[in-house]
């Protein structure tokens, strides 16, 4: 680990991680809703319907992603795409207040198409912010994640509930002015769609590797997070049951957000002066993830109220481990990709982890059924994981040490 001198965050950070803040509580608001109002009065569709045109929105957004990729970084520019995406979206969002399936069908294209833009060249333009700067480009992802998590968080408490009490068009409304707001941040900022002139000394296969490592790694995370979450899910289920803790299985739900939020905290202001390699930080995350789901076997099958400690001592290693991978990811895919494409393989990133999870989907049923089970593989499979980076860690510094022994 290293100090980090001559290095700070700047106001552009801050603006462009408000504006995702805004535009994920509009989002993910939106999404809590949908499959509800889907259902309801309004549509009167069966719940089978409904799942499968959200099965449908959600699998859409991963190629729209790649289209606004390809226009942000080819033809348009990242920052303008990003404001395309923005009223796009909030346009789309509109539109489902109009009590109809035209209005839920044009309303879902236009927020599906507008995401595509907005997403991957709005991470894309962020990390260009530090090219300048990169023993930074942890801490900032980081602070991006952040408000990520509150973003999301606030969305489906806020818009969920607002949509649920006062009518589902309050709640699409709200999402729709949020989205609007979002805009605000960028349009704020006086920076350019220029590329700093910048020079990367390690050469292209070592760069295609680690981009690669990035993109196995971020959707196994998720694809395990998935897998195991069936065991969290079963505890949640049980300790709600306990009228002695009070506790409904929505606030339990909620206590993922509620550590990963102070964890992210922790990690912004630790990065923002030291620096240590982002594949020591992969390494810690999946050993983490390891040790949390390890944790939770200390749980038995039917557990007591005393084991909710246990619980909770697991979800904060959990939230370790995801601010050890998540936002570490797009900070290497910013270190090694060419800046010019950068928004297009931020888009391509999203496609393993949407197959991952996918594949997963499919045998959910068991999963849910077996949470032990579940658990096992999550907890073997993240330490695999976990052992197979220390040994490309060591390699890797070998191999850097001798090439500059060399060199000298």
């Amino acid at each position: 680990m290293e100090r980090i001198v001559n290095q700070s965050h700047n106001k552009y950070t801050f603006l462009y991680s408000s504006s995702r803040l805004f535009e994920r509580a509009s989002y993910y608001g939106l999404r809590s809703l949908i499959v509800l109002y889907m259902i309801g009065e309004s549509l009167k569709m069966s719940t089978g319907e409904a799942l499968k045109v959200y099965g449908w929105f959600m699998a859409s957004i991963v190629f729209s992603q790649i289209l606004g990729a390809l226009l942000g970084d080819l033809v348009i520019g990242n920052k303008k795409s990003i404001l395309i995406g923005g009223i796009l979206q909030a346009m789309g969002t509109f539109c489902l207040c109009i009590p109809s399936t035209a209005g839920l069908y044009l309303g879902i294209a236009l927020v599906v198409l507008g995401t595509g833009f907005y997403t991957p060249n709005i991470i894309s333009h962020f990390g260009k912010l530090y090219l300048n700067k990169t023993k930074l480009l942890d801490s900032g992802f980081t602070i991006f994640y952040l408000a990520v998590n509150i973003g999301s968080f606030l969305g489906v408490f806020l818009i969920g509930y607002l949509g649920q009490m006062f009518g589902w068009n309050i709640g699409f409304m709200i999402a729709g002015v949020l989205m609007l707001l979002s805009l605000i941040f960028p349009l704020l900022s006086k920076d350019k769609d220029k590329i700093p002139e910048t020079e990367n000394h390690i050469g292209i296969g070592q760069r295609i590797i680690k981009i690669s490592i990035a993109f196995v790694l971020v959707a196994l995370f998720w694809a395990l997070y998935e897998v195991s979450y069936a065991r969290y899910f079963d505890l949640q289920e049980k300790f709600s049951e306990y009228s002695t803790l009070n506790i409904s299985q929505s606030v339990l739900s909620a206590l993922d957000s509620a550590f990963t939020i102070p964890v992210s905290i922790i990690a912004i202001i630790l990065w923002s002066y030291f620096y240590n390699n982002q594949f020591v930080k992969l390494t810690i995350g999946f050993l983490f993830g390891a040790v949390s789901y390890g944790i939770l076997f200390l749980i038995p099958e039917t557990p007591s109220e005393q084991h909710l400690i246990i619980y909770m001592i697991s979800l904060l290693f959990l939230s370790i481990s995801e601010i050890h991978i998540a936002p570490i990811i797009h900070s290497i895919l910013t270190q090694y990709t060419n800046p010019k494409y950068l928004a297009i393989i931020v888009s391509l990133a999203f496609v393993p982890t949407r197959l991952f999870s996918f594949l997963v989907g499919l045998f959910s049923e068991e999963l849910y059924s077996k949470p032990i089970l579940a658990l096992k593989i999550g907890m073997i499979a993240m330490s695999v994981i976990g052992i197979g980076l220390v040994i490309y860690t060591l390699i890797s510094k070998k191999l850097s040490t001798a090439a500059v022994h060399n060199q000298s």
